[in-house]
């Protein structure tokens, strides 16, 4: 800045050019609830500390103007903000038609104000019906929208109203990678979001106070309570659920009562069943009771320094796995409200809390722990970032917002023929001994295989691929299938993104750095895959056989050489270097036989087919191998079936190589 006075009139220059020459961003600011001011106020802030670039309007609807939950509009008048609209929202009622109703009476309230304020730009937070109601409103009003918190994942309704709100939205603060990924795969423009971090870890971070006994003191309300023993409770109801979520509810309060410490209740959102929430908490007498109190709001910085020092954190709030691993306060979810978000260590999910004795478990665990503080939400740096991507909105571009596709295939025309066709695929699978080609129907079923035995050199061997594959490709008419795609399944280690075969054993000669793919994808003119023939069998079994629904598990092939696949998490693991599932080349002795791959002493050494025929050729150069009711023909080759067939006729020696 002593270099460069002039930089930010230079900057000043560039975001008023961009805004219309001259013109200040008008920035409308609607809040909800005092779950949203927190995150919101931190913006509001900046802008206003920034006349120079923003006007801002605020907008109050929602829950911030019912007496039962508070009047939190306060807090906003405190803050020094003037509140330029109140708009009375919310329709009072005890299921899901109130929720709607209060949507409806938000949409029919809303032109008029917008009309009014005119912004060029209306900032929405999170996932609330009120938001949904807000996003609306500005989508069809032709203002442009921000949208704070989007891409993220819980687990109710609170997901399809967030992900609603993201394809209203025209650009997108998001607070973490994974969010930002949702953002991009939802085909929202990667240059309209930004990742900037939750906004209220700006306070949280830089919160310091060390007065917070006497913020403790007062909340609960005892000059003996002391740090990090007490509770805070904050529990909502789930809408998509309601009847459980109460139930759950009242487990809480009994499992709060029996622990015996100290505990904070903040009444829950205003949804559908939060008056139910309300009635539970009376019946159990918590408002009255010694070790409780109930409150209808904290300010958040205060909030901040009970939650900073409480012994446990229970609940189903986002606060309690977002913001509260700013501090490292031990937390127990309940339930599936939060399903979805990324936690800290801190966090002990109990998803099916359906007992008393199973909360009042988790709060044995986690009361009074410490755990490290978490900042995957944020780094405290997130206004700034915001302010200057506001600076950075022009206001000249189109307003209509363009989604990113990923490419899709063309279109094939509907007629007759294609209706009435099997659609297919073409199945390579090319193993140590034969090279085989099918067609294959997208129920799995063969519908024509083709056998050869597999070529020892690379040019006779891809000359021998390429004419199976388009005789079969040919044939397929014939047996009315349509060929849409080529799946290759080798031996040897593969870069399946690049279909490329990077080594094999001496199992497959010549058959190292050859790229498959293109000359069968330019032979057939289709598209091509290429993976390691375990990988394949894995990718078979969760299609069409023992895999199909089991998240985890693992495929072991045997043949003329021995492989594998690893299914994780329903997703197919390749490995850094593609040798994920190599189990044929663990090394189960250093003395061992020599393997094909070159080392010694591999699984594959011992018991493959290739192993198998080894022993067996031993046995019958030494007349070892023969017992009664066997024969073999002079010139027949040796193999491995004729080891098994000796075992089981009763030839200890072959037996003791297939116990091995």
């Amino acid at each position: 800045e002593l270099c460069e006075p002039e930089l930010p009139e230079r900057e000043q220059d560039e975001a008023m050019e961009k805004n219309g020459g001259g013109h200040k961003l008008r920035v409308c600011v609607a809040t909800c609830n005092r779950a949203d001011y927190s995150k919101l106020a931190p913006i509001m802030f900046g802008i206003k500390a920034e006349p120079q670039f923003f006007e801002l309007d605020v907008v109050v609807l929602g829950s911030h103007l019912i007496d039962d939950y508070g009047n939190t509009y306060r807090m906003i008048e405190q803050d020094d903000f003037d509140i330029h609209t109140r708009l009375h929202t919310i329709v009072r009622g005890e299921d899901e038609a109130a929720m709607v109703e209060s949507v409806g009476l938000a949409l029919v309230k809303l032109p008029d104000v917008l009309n009014r304020l005119k912004p060029d730009i209306m900032i929405v937070h999170g996932d609330r019906f009120d938001a949904l109601a807000l996003a609306t409103s500005a989508a069809l009003m032709n203002i442009r929208i921000l949208h704070i918190e989007g891409g993220e994942v819980s687990g109710t309704i609170d997901d399809s109203i967030r992900h609603a709100i993201t394809k209203l939205a025209h650009y997108h603060v998001c607070c973490t990678r994974s969010a930002e990924q949702h953002l991009i795969a939802m085909c929202e423009d990667h240059d309209r979001i930004l990742l900037a971090g939750c906004p209220s870890y700006d306070k949280l971070l830089s919160a310091k106070n060390k007065d917070y006994m006497s913020i403790i003191r007062v909340w609960l309300a005892g000059e003996d309570v002391k740090a990090r023993d007490y509770i805070v409770a904050l529990q909502h109801p789930v809408t998509t659920d309601i009847k459980h979520s109460i139930k759950m509810f009242e487990l809480t309060l009994d499992a709060l009562i029996s622990f015996n410490k100290r505990t904070l209740v903040l009444f829950p959102n205003v949804d559908a069943g939060d008056k139910e929430m309300v009635r539970v908490m009376r019946k159990k007498g918590i408002e009255h009771h010694p070790n409780f109190r109930a409150v209808k709001h904290v300010p958040f910085e205060q909030f901040i320094q009970l939650v900073a020092h409480a012994g446990c954190m229970i609940g189903n709030s986002s606060c309690g796995v977002r913001e509260v691993g700013a501090f490292g306060t031990p937390v127990i979810n309940l339930g599936t409200r939060q399903t979805g978000r990324e936690t800290g260590e801190n966090v002990l999910h109990v998803r099916d809390a359906d007992t008393q004795d199973k909360i009042l478990h988790a709060l044995q665990l986690q009361f009074g722990k410490q755990y490290p503080c978490s900042k995957i939400y944020g780094d405290g740096n997130a206004v700034p970032r915001i302010l200057k991507f506001l600076k950075s909105i022009n206001l000249e571009e189109p307003l209509q917002k363009k989604f990113c596709f990923p490419p899709v295939k063309d279109n094939i025309s509907q007629d007759i023929d294609h209706i009435l066709e099997t659609q297919s695929a073409l199945a390579v699978d090319l193993g140590g001994t034969n090279l085989r080609v099918a067609i294959v129907s997208m129920k799995g079923e063969i519908v024509k295989k083709y056998t050869q035995l597999n070529p020892k050199t690379y040019e006779d061997r891809l000359e021998l691929i390429l004419k199976m594959c388009v005789e079969a490709a040919s044939e397929a008419v014939n047996v009315n299938c349509r060929i849409l795609g080529v799946g290759i399944s080798t031996g040897g280690r593969v870069n399946p993104r690049e279909g490329v075969v990077l080594h094999s054993t001496k199992l497959i000669q010549e058959w190292s750095c050859v790229d498959l793919r293109t000359p069968v994808s330019d032979a057939l003119h289709l598209p091509v895959w290429v993976d390691n023939d375990g990988n394949c069998a894995a990718l078979a079994e969760r299609k069409f056989g023992h895999g199909r629904g089991v998240e985890n598990f693992v495929t072991l092939i045997t043949g003329t050489g021995i492989g594998g696949g690893i299914v994780h998490q329903h997703e197919l693991i390749h490995g850094s270097s593609f040798c994920a599932a190599e189990l044929g080349h663990i090394i189960v002795s250093l003395d061992g036989p020599e393997c094909l791959c070159g080392s010694q002493g591999c699984i594959e050494a011992y018991a493959s087919g290739i192993a198998l025929q080894r022993e067996a050729k031993k046995l019958h150069d030494a007349d070892l191998l023969l017992v009664e009711g066997m024969s073999m023909k002079e010139e027949e080759p040796v193999s491995a079936a004729h080891l098994i067939q000796a075992a089981r006729l009763g030839n200890t020696r072959a037996g003791a190589i297939l116990h091995t």
